[in-house]
């Protein structure tokens, strides 16, 4: 296994989107999916764990945090970094179909990193749009986003904390269509069961300021109704659940959404 090749931009496109499915905690050489990655490029896991913390060093949201990573970022490294977060939309179609087709040369299969448990490969859901219904790159896009929302989650629903990640959807705070340099911005998600995403979307629920949840008067001419008071009720003014990692949502899109989705 290779340990002193040079990166090539190829594999630097493939480690950045796998850089923005993990946070920096997890950039540890024994992660599940750093050490599949690892292995399809070739690499020791350590040389892929730091790659991961160089990028660290180019993040300006985790030097928000005071979060500085590793310093040996070469010039390519820094090239790649800025050409990648230039053209979001296409690199991360590019760097999706890369990262696919290392686990599945056939490309039939959606990849999944899942850091608990690593690289996997799925068949694309019964109710998944297909290439004849939804551009490729949108639905690149939408699979990116997922993983990165319910990725910064945790894998479970802000709201109730369900972990089934088959019943969770990254949820745009503001709808895809309405802005679409917000589409893949991770500060535009949230991760909420379908149940919640449905509310949500439906302007049946919001978050204040302080991330703490809102019933809508339309929601509430419901009660008292068993469902509603298990499902929502008893969340009402609680704070969304997000780990200490998280990157949190925007404020200035749940204002937005408060003010042209939420139904008061």
């Amino acid at each position: 296994m290779a340990s002193g090749k040079q990166w090539t931009r190829d594999e630097l496109l493939i480690a950045l989107n796998l850089y923005h499915k993990l946070n920096f905690g997890q950039f540890y050489a024994r992660n599940r999916a750093i050490i599949d990655l690892a292995g399809k490029l070739g690499r020791p896991p350590g040389s892929l764990s730091m790659k991961l913390c160089n990028f660290a060093s180019l993040d300006p949201a985790l030097k928000l945090r005071g979060i500085s990573g590793l310093t040996g970022a070469s010039m390519l490294d820094r090239k790649t970094w800025d050409e990648f977060h230039a053209a979001l939309p296409s690199m991360v179609a590019k760097s999706e179909t890369m990262l696919r087709r290392l686990f599945d040369p056939r490309n039939t299969s959606a990849v999944e990193v899942i850091p608990a448990e690593g690289i996997i490969r799925r068949p694309p859901a019964p109710n998944q749009p297909t290439e004849t219904t939804t551009p490729q790159k949108r639905r690149l896009g939408q699979d990116y986003f997922r993983q990165i929302v319910l990725n910064n989650f945790d894998g479970a629903c802000g709201v109730c904390g369900l972990p089934v990640r088959e019943l969770l959807v990254a949820s745009h705070i503001i709808p895809w269509a309405k802005n679409p340099a917000a589409r893949l911005d991770i500060r535009n998600g949230l991760c909420l069961s379908r149940l919640h995403d449905a509310a949500f979307d439906q302007g049946l629920i919001a978050f204040d300021n302080s991330l703490r949840l809102i019933l809508s008067s339309r929601l509430k001419n419901f009660l008292p109704q068993k469902s509603l008071e298990q499902n929502f009720s008893i969340y009402e003014n609680r704070p969304l659940t997000l780990p200490h990692h998280a990157i949190p949502p925007s404020g200035e899109y749940l204002d937005r959404h408060r003010k042209e989705i939420f139904q008061n």
